[in-house]
């Protein structure tokens, strides 16, 4: 058992959980989508994305652009989030909650995107 794929695995794998507990829910209300989640779902997808600068193949390259695509709308939507609650005086309303939840929606995509990758690297691994 390699370590280094273990923990690799495991941030890769926390992110699409966290991101899918995020986007789950009616997309328009703001009380179903928990801004601390979006923030454990950022900070874990910038740690996987640290976690694979690190791997020269193919696949890590294709696993590393997911990765930064993901990280990219979860940021975005965070902006979005934290302009929505501070700036306008109506506060987080439905249309600014649709914007941030079809972000993470797209990285979520983007984490889907990566563990089939990672599936696909463990089941074609060779033994040497």
């Amino acid at each position: 058992m390699n370590l280094e794929k273990v923990i690799f695995g495991f941030f890769v794998v926390l992110a699409a959980t966290l991101n899918f507990g995020f986007f789950i829910g009616d997309l328009g209300d703001p009380r179903l989508h928990n801004q601390y989640e979006l923030f454990a779902a950022v900070v874990v997808n910038l740690i996987a994305t640290v976690l694979k600068f690190g791997d020269r193949t193919q696949i890590g390259a294709v696993q590393l652009a997911t990765s930064l695509v993901a990280s990219l709308q979860l940021i975005a939507a965070t902006v979005v989030l934290a302009y929505a609650t501070n700036v306008p005086e109506s506060g987080l309303n439905h249309e600014m909650t649709a914007s941030v939840v079809s972000l993470s929606g797209g990285a979520l995509l983007a984490n889907i995107v990566s563990v089939v990758l990672l599936v696909v690297e463990t089941v074609s691994f060779r033994r040497r």
